[in-house]
């Protein structure tokens, strides 16, 4: 389970939080844009970025000169990802929602050096990116990992908030007549385009 703080405990809507790991990696493993938050000297900001984990940790990567990884070297952050199921069309405008999961982590990260560990850990993100690609590619280059700044997160404090199903319309708004339900939404990939340099006939499905 996350560790539940109170930093983490629920303020409304309990029954939407969970703290288990499990569906916390399934969130996590699934997003592909992940939020980080954290301070500076010029106050709080929040910037996108591609994460990724492995095991009990969440990766990061960056240029070493970036203002969010020297912020993010040490420092307190706080990571969120959400995906939106659907769309929840109610009978009345203030009883429209979404179905989400959602998570939020807690922590501080740390610079990950070890050269070996590197190379193993950015294998890792092209694997979830593109599953079976990796090894088509041309191999890294020593001076591009390390050019590039790793920072993990381990994955400790935190909780998973999600809500599924249909409008809960209010008691009397059940006759109106519009239509209510859920319009699902996802995330899907379109058709591969080619650039300019690919050789004709080069299977496109390929990784």
């Amino acid at each position: 389970m996350l560790s539940q703080t109170p930093r983490t405990a629920p303020k409304t809507k309990s029954d939407r939080v969970s703290f288990d790991r499990d569906e916390a990696y399934a969130i996590l493993d699934e997003g592909k844009i992940c939020h980080v938050a954290f301070t500076t000297e010029a106050g709080p900001m929040v910037m996108p970025t591609i994460h990724w984990r492995v095991g009990d940790r969440l990766y990061f990567h960056g240029s070493h000169g970036s203002r969010m990884g020297k912020a993010m070297a040490g420092g307190d952050i706080c990571v969120s990802v959400t995906l939106v199921d659907g769309l929840v069309m109610a009978r009345s405008a203030f009883h429209h929602s979404m179905n989400f999961r959602s998570i939020v982590l807690m922590g501080q990260a740390e610079e990950v050096t070890d050269f070996d560990e590197k190379s193993r850990i950015f294998d890792a993100l092209m694997d979830k990116l593109v599953p079976g690609r990796r090894e088509y590619l041309r191999p890294m280059k020593d001076k591009e990992v390390n050019a590039t700044k790793l920072l993990a997160l381990t994955i400790a404090e935190g909780s998973v908030k999600s809500r599924q199903g249909p409008p809960g319309d209010v008691e009397g708004d059940e006759s109106w007549p519009v239509w209510a339900g859920v319009l699902p939404y996802a995330l899907t990939a379109g058709e591969p385009i080619a650039d300019d340099l690919v050789p004709p006939g080069m299977v496109t499905a390929k990784p």
